[in-house]
């Protein structure tokens, strides 16, 4: 590139450098919630949830549907609501992968978990059928558990 003078190249280097920030931050919102290792690892006995009369949190998986098939990545949103005025402990929120070994997701997601649930707007998985446990405890040390299963393509 010959000599383009102080002002172009400035404003080279500052398109660059857009360019790559917004690179950077498209990447950066993506949560890698499974890993393709993670993926091949064999599948953990399903469990069948305990029914029965309970007062503890309510767990609400709103994305991805269960035993849906979706298209990764894609928005992981789940919804707890205490009973009887009770709060959900943000801290006391575990996210398992369900294999064997069970794999423990929760540092993954632990900036997108508050007292209202988990918002990640995208997360990516590798292709294939995912079983993951949600654990909940409210301040009065009373949990619930859910269970979601998806089939994830690319």
């Amino acid at each position: 590139m010959r000599n383009c003078g102080p002002f172009y190249c400035r404003i080279l280097l500052f398109v660059c450098a857009a360019v790559l920030s917004v690179s950077y931050v498209q990447a950066a919102d993506t949560i890698e919630l499974i890993t393709a290792e993670e993926g091949k690892l064999p599948a953990a006995p399903r469990i069948s949830s305990r029914g029965g009369v309970t007062r503890g949190p309510t767990v609400k998986v709103v994305s991805p549907k269960a035993d849906g098939r979706i298209s990764a990545p894609f928005a992981f949103k789940v919804q707890f609501q205490g009973r009887g005025g009770s709060k959900i402990d943000p801290s006391s929120v575990k996210v398992t992968y369900l294999k064997k070994p069970s794999v423990d997701l929760t540092p993954r997601l632990k900036s997108v978990i508050s007292e209202a649930g988990i918002s990640a707007d995208t997360v990516d998985v590798p292709p294939g059928t995912h079983d993951i446990k949600i654990e909940v405890t409210d301040a009065e040390g009373r949990t619930r558990s859910e269970i979601v299963s998806f089939t994830a393509l690319k």
